[in-house]
């Protein structure tokens, strides 16, 4: 399976008619927050693909309409929206997990197969008591609220989860030192405990092709997935990096 994650960035590479013949074999979509909601429209509509998303820390008009307890918008924004106007043809991964059947993993030890399994956060560190913003506590107390039905992943299927998406980074991998783009430590015990393949973060933007994209921790192969990038799921063993 190759999965296109995007973020924080209007790639025009992306933004054009001519993607799908750019990507032809891009099989699920993730968006890593940041993003304009008519961005991952124009991903939906042009790839016909099954797309999940988050929120960062901008681009947060349409916020609201997932979060009842988020400040309405003024008014004359809100009448521009519809019944209709929010949905754009993606999940949204937010504190929230799923089983996707329409994926099935084959389980190399048993051969049997099971649905992938995906869960995700929204949202950066605290830093201007802005919107989507949380400290490390309140954030660790949302993730605690995912923890009951990837114990029910373990029971069923034998493993906790396979992809964790979020918008912000894990402390230490990938962050910087400023308040706003420092890394979650919860998210270090997440991956810990949870042992994902793959977490897909935004918010640290790679102006510097040195810049490292990809990294471990524990089991987890953590992608920045700023601009766009692909990865393959489940890896290939040989394309797996070794713990640093």
């Amino acid at each position: 399976m190759k999965i296109l994650c995007v973020s924080d960035y209007v790639d025009p590479l992306i933004y054009n008619q001519n993607v799908k013949s750019l990507f032809p074999d891009i099989d699920l979509i993730l968006c890593a927050g940041d993003l304009p909601m008519d961005y991952v429209d124009f991903i939906v509509t042009v790839f016909n693909l099954p797309t999940y998303f988050v929120f960062g820390n901008h681009d947060l008009k349409e916020f609201h309409f997932y979060h009842k307890e988020a400040p309405q918008p003024p008014e004359k924004l809100v009448q521009q929206y519809n019944d209709t106007s929010h949905g754009h043809g993606a999940t949204y991964l937010g504190f929230n997990s799923f089983e996707d059947s329409r994926f099935m993993i084959e389980d190399p030890l048993t051969g049997k197969k099971r649905p992938l399994l995906i869960a995700g956060v929204s949202g950066s560190r605290r830093y201007n008591k802005g919107l989507c913003q949380y400290t490390d506590f309140q954030m660790k107390l949302k993730l605690l609220k995912l923890v009951p039905s990837l114990i029910k992943n373990k029971l069923k299927y034998g493993t906790y989860l396979d992809i964790f998406m979020t918008h912000a980074s894990p402390r230490h991998i990938h962050d910087h030192e400023d308040p706003c783009h420092v890394g979650f430590e919860c998210f270090n015990w997440f991956l810990q405990k949870f042992k994902p393949a793959y977490m897909i973060h935004g918010h640290i933007h790679l102006y510097d092709m040195r810049e490292e994209r990809t990294g471990k921790y524990w089991d987890t192969t953590v992608v920045n997935a700023y601009a766009h990038c692909i990865i393959e799921f489940p890896q290939k063993p040989e394309t797996k990096e070794k713990n640093q």
